[in-house]
């Protein structure tokens, strides 16, 4: 991305410390603005349940992205690499953009650009408007069934698209989402690396702080939520909680468990990502050994203008 101040992206699984990390890399470089590339932190009201940097962190250093969507609002990818990229050229001009977060889809968009997929087509989505969500959904599986898997197919929005995209180009709707503008991305980009055992331990650990910090009243709060923001871990579990149908103990432990789930797909998304080099961290290390061990990796000139 071509900035006065070109972007450093800092990635890795939940729970393995990346807010610590951008804050010393903040506070020891100096010039830097830090950019979510979390697709739950994006959202207002959802901050424990997210992990999202707390208010005093977001003081310390300017912050962009971060609860800047109601809950009730979609985003994809491609909506909030849009986003992205233009914060990112805009801090770009008067400070370096730090883009933080662990949504490998949409740090994959952002850096690599999703391939374009074709413009609605009136008069095919009028014939595809008179059918019944039943058939779109059959139509779609048998024309893109690895796409369907993915899909929330009770969403009619979702699937009229998605085959509306198979019909119009002749190939699978989830082929051409997992296309990219850009496959050899010039990138200063990191992924924090630390064992299972300690990642989940970190979890197992962070669990039951987010019900210390409230949670609870936060998941009660939320209506009218988006198909995005209804997947983030713990809605569910706790939803569940609210309605008598388990207990904390078990909302905790279900919780920690789809967490300690989806760190493990986080981490064999970024191994297969070779712009993103791993760094190796220890149950000991500080983040500001962590940080400079980051910057030893930065040639001098990608950091000034």
């Amino acid at each position: 991305m071509n900035t006065p101040f070109p972007p450093v992206y800092l990635a890795g699984p939940t729970g393995s410390g990346k807010t610590a990390i951008a804050l010393e890399l903040a506070r020891i470089i100096g010039q830097v603005e830090i950019i979510n590339a979390d697709a739950f932190q994006v959202y207002r009201g959802m901050e424990v349940i997210s992990a999202a940097p707390t208010a005093a962190e977001r003081e310390a250093v300017p912050h962009h992205l971060f609860g800047v969507l109601e809950p009730s609002e979609p985003c994809d990818a491609a909506a909030f690499a849009e986003k992205a990229r233009a914060t990112i050229a805009e801090v770009g001009e008067r400070a370096i953009p730090l883009v933080v977060g662990g949504s490998g889809l949409y740090l994959k968009a952002i850096t690599h650009g999703l391939a374009p997929t074709p413009k609605s087509d009136p008069l095919l989505r009028a014939e595809l408007d008179k059918k019944s969500l039943d058939d779109l959904v059959s139509h779609y599986r048998h024309l893109d069934p690895s796409g369907a898997e993915v899909t929330n197919l009770k969403n009619r929005r979702y699937v009229t698209r998605n085959l509306e995209i198979c019909l119009l180009t002749g190939q699978a709707a989830s082929t051409l989402k997992s296309e990219w503008q850009n496959n050899q991305p010039d990138l200063t980009a990191f992924y924090l690396k630390r064992s299972r055992e300690d990642i989940y331990e970190r979890i197992n650990q962070r669990t039951p702080m987010m019900f210390a910090a409230g949670v609870i009243s936060e998941v009660r709060a939320l209506r009218g939520l988006s198909p995005t923001a209804e997947k983030a871990i713990g809605v569910r579990e706790i939803r569940e909680l609210l309605a008598n149908k388990i207990d904390e103990a078990s909302c905790i432990e279900a919780i920690q468990q789809a967490t300690r789930r989806y760190a493990k797909r986080q981490e064999s998304w970024f191994k297969r990502e070779p712009a993103f080099l791993p760094v190796e961290m220890k149950e000991t290390s500080s983040a500001s050994s962590v940080a400079n061990r980051i910057l030893a990796q930065i040639p001098p000139f990608s950091l000034e203008p």
